[in-house]
């Protein structure tokens, strides 16, 4: 990769250029620079995303939080759903939304201290997601609700007690980890 990358408004992609995918990194940067500033980010916190182009899964999360923020992302999550190896805005704006929404909770000193993104249980973590998501729905971003609806079943049982659960994460502002965790929890054991 290279190591400069391109910078757009206090963010870096890189690698600078794509060779099997055909991203742009100023566009992704563009994109992450819309949601930072919509989010109210910190405009001084610097902003690095990491795309391993040579895998065309789609796993995403926060490597790092300070001194900057690092993004580590296969490139398969921005990826089009129906054009292979093609960059889309909105799912690069859905998945990234994701991450700057949980980057704005682990800097709020109210939110509580959550384990790093690689070692969050899987329940906790969709239950997290459905906040942030639920978040950039109302900032205006295209999300997909049902698709957020079903993993949270998957990951905490069919019920409606789960689904009313899922219904206030999806709703919610101002939560905390401890509350979030809750949430979670009681979810799991409802099903």
């Amino acid at each position: 990769m290279a190591s400069a990358g391109t910078s757009v408004g206090g963010v870096t992609v890189l690698p600078e250029s794509f060779t099997l995918v055909d991203y742009d990194a100023g566009a992704i940067a563009e994109v992450a620079a819309r949601l930072w500033e919509k989010i109210g980010l910190p405009a001084e916190l610097p902003l690095r995303i990491e795309v391993d182009e040579t895998t065309p899964l789609g796993r995403a999360y926060v490597l790092a939080v300070k001194p900057a923020v690092e993004l580590a992302v296969e490139s398969g999550a921005f990826e089009h759903l129906h054009q292979p190896r093609q960059f889309d805005p909105e799912r690069t704006a859905d998945v990234l939304g994701r991450l700057l929404f949980r980057l704005h909770d682990r800097l709020d000193p109210a939110f509580g201290d959550p384990p790093p993104d690689t070692e969050l249980p899987l329940p906790a973590s969709t239950a997290w997601d459905v906040y942030a998501i639920g978040r950039l729905s109302r900032l205006g971003f295209v999300v997909q609700r049902p698709r957020r609806h079903y993993q949270f079943r998957v990951r905490h049982g069919f019920s409606d007690h789960v689904d009313a659960i899922f219904a206030q994460l999806w709703e919610a502002e101002g939560l905390d980890w401890t509350t979030l965790q809750a949430l979670s929890d009681e979810a799991a054991s409802a099903a």
